[in-house]
């Protein structure tokens, strides 16, 4: 269950919370898992605003986006790792209606470790989660096993 942060000098999107849904279920939609509300409730996308003048690079210019992705351990292989980071660039342009803002975005990947995945005041392993979304797709089944 991911958590995403957009960072972004405030103004540089008319509709924060328009991306913030849409990253949210870009990464849920990459990371494969099943569409159930485990995964649709806490799979989350924070934009944050940050005042002029507070994101600069060497000739400071602050005309640039962060994108944080923090996964738990193992979620993203490579080709999702690729696929996150094209689709986040490409909206994070579209969000601003930029196209140059491709070349501004910068996306860090970053896996929680293992057992620290925290979610309903419980500090999750992989399995945990796994056990967790198995148990409510049964349950969505009407009781039924999940696969």
């Amino acid at each position: 269950m991911p958590m995403i942060d957009i960072y972004a000098t405030a103004g540089t999107f008319p509709d924060v919370h328009a991306l913030a849904a849409e990253a949210a279920a870009t990464v849920k939609d990459v990371e494969q898992v099943p569409d159930i509300p485990m995964f649709r409730t806490n799979t989350a996308a924070f934009v944050h605003e940050l005042p002029a003048g507070s994101i600069s690079n060497v000739d400071g210019a602050s005309n640039h986006v962060r994108v944080q992705v923090l996964t738990n351990a193992g979620a993203l292989d490579r080709d999702k790792q690729i696929a996150v980071v094209r689709r986040l660039t490409d909206l994070v342009a579209r969000a601003a209606g930029d196209d140059t803002l491709t070349q501004r975005t910068w996306v860090t990947l970053g896996e929680a470790a293992p057992g620290g995945w925290g979610l309903w005041g419980h500090a999750h392993t992989n399995d945990e989660i796994v056990a967790a979304a198995r148990a409510e797709i049964a349950s969505l089944q009407g009781g039924g096993a999940a696969s």
